[in-house]
């Protein structure tokens, strides 16, 4: 991510026809196709909007949305090497005209590939000025093209998000800076974007404070840091009820990178401020897969953990490479962790009003402009798949009862009560003076993995 600077020049917003671009990707709208050959991948063979899966159809469990920032702004650049991603509709410039050329491809895009949602940060979709009027006057014009878009193809705002750590100004942090400047830099920034969530009908906004953390607690009062991140979400609390923006507030964690240290490190870490905090009812959590890993979990760890809490509000689709110690952001292309996914999202009924948001990047080496479609459609084929095979892990209940199974001491006597909260140290006390020692259980893992297996 970077932040863009505006160009000067005449726009063409006003075409006639078809808002949509002029320079089209060249392939037709994906079609389901059940019985497609292994080596045609423009194609569904297990998306299938309109099938239903335990009562729903296809489309309202996996709610798809594709990311700008990735898909649209992407360059191929790393680290270690310059940018190898060449679009043709974009001619390399931070101008209102690049912008807008950009934005017409992205719904031709979407539209082809039959996703319902989008998301953006506010940066991505419109350069920023020298001043914040001007920032903010871009940002009104491409919203209003957005807006055209939006209407004639049908394609909804999942979310939106403001870019508070690219910009110099946030080397330091944005709500959690020691400069209270910068805070109230932040503050005018997410005012804005609500305004333009507001607008475009977003479902949710989302909150990712990559540069909310430390490098080194030396020069870091950390009580101070979070009290003002506190007081930040108050603020945008009380705009959002003032100006009555109904999208859910969502908070994404990750552990690290860019800072040392981030506060919002998992999922439980989050929950623990929102409620320390009293935010647990306006804020719920937005999981990226890649993040969970990054903080030493497993890849549906913080998925399960926030819907335990019913605080799962949406999930960053993506995966990462476990034996790399960055984000790689990865298109999901592994059946089981999408399935470990879909299972809670079944058990917790559905994500909506969050979805599945491909927060994904082709590799620097997939160079073709056809390699960002072909990404796309094996991901949506991969959580389609993997919705069939957990619901079908559910309509079986084998794993289900064999859970339960585990858990049975607590449904009598003195397990009931130790569940429900009414128990004594001193009837624990007497029980084992009666019944002694336990007898050893096996947690029989092997054989959990074993039934997992047979459903692939």
């Amino acid at each position: 991510m970077s932040s863009f600077a505006p160009a000067s020049g005449k726009s063409d917003l006003a075409e006639a026809g078809s808002l949509l671009t002029k320079y089209p990707l060249e392939v037709k709208k994906i079609p389901y196709k059940p019985d497609a050959k292994v080596d045609d991948v423009l194609c569904f063979r297990h998306y299938n909007e309109s099938e239903v899966v335990m009562g729903k159809p296809m489309s309202d469990w996996l709610r798809f949305s594709v990311c700008y920032w990735h898909t649209f702004r992407g360059t191929g650049a790393d680290p270690f090497g310059f940018p190898t991603l060449v679009r043709p509709w974009d001619d390399g410039t931070d101008s209102i005209e690049n912008a807008e050329r950009r934005m017409r491809v992205a719904f031709d895009f979407m539209s082809k590939l039959g996703v319902k949602y989008w998301t953006f940060h506010d940066r991505d979709i419109a350069p920023e000025g020298v001043t914040l009027s001007e920032t903010n006057a871009n940002l009104d014009r491409l919203a209003e093209l957005a807006s055209q878009l939006q209407g004639e193809t049908g394609i909804k705002l999942l979310w939106n998000t403001c870019n508070l750590f690219a910009h110099p100004r946030y080397s330091n942090g944005a709500a959690t800076n020691a400069d209270a400047h910068v805070v109230a830099y932040a503050a005018a920034q997410v005012k804005k974007s609500l305004e333009i969530g507001k607008k475009l009908g977003a479902e949710n906004f989302v909150f990712w404070g990559g540069r909310e953390g430390y490098h080194t607690l030396l020069n870091t009062n950390v009580r101070e840091e979070l009290d003002n991140l506190a007081n930040f979400f108050k603020m945008v609390v009380a705009y959002k009820k003032k100006i009555g923006f109904t999208g859910q507030f969502l908070i994404e964690p990750k552990p690290k990178e860019p800072s040392k240290h981030q506060y919002d490190y998992d999922a439980m870490t989050v929950i623990a401020f929102l409620k320390t905090y009293d935010l647990d009812k306006d804020f719920k959590l937005n999981i990226e897969p890649n993040h969970t890993t990054l903080a030493g979990h497993c890849h549906e760890h913080d998925v399960v953990m926030a819907s335990a809490y019913n605080m799962l509000g949406s999930v960053d689709s993506n995966t990462g490479s476990p034996d790399l110690g960055w984000d790689t952001d990865q298109f999901p292309m592994d059946v089981k962790n999408a399935t470990m996914i879909m299972q809670t999202v079944l058990e917790q009924g559905g994500l909506a009003p969050g979805g599945l948001n491909f927060d994904c990047k082709v590799r620097r080496e997939s160079t073709d402009v056809i390699d960002m479609m072909i990404a796309h459609v094996g991901a949506m084929d991969c959580f389609a798949k993997a919705l069939k095979i957990a619901a079908k892990i559910r309509e079986d209940g084998v794993l289900g009862k064999m859970k339960k199974e585990r858990y049975a001491s607590f449904g009598s006597g003195l397990g009931l009560k130790i569940k429900t909260g009414t128990a004594t140290l001193e009837e624990c006390d007497s029980f084992i003076q009666e019944n002694g020692e336990p007898a050893k259980l096996s947690g029989k893992q092997e054989m959990f993995e074993a039934v997992l297996n047979r459903y692939f």
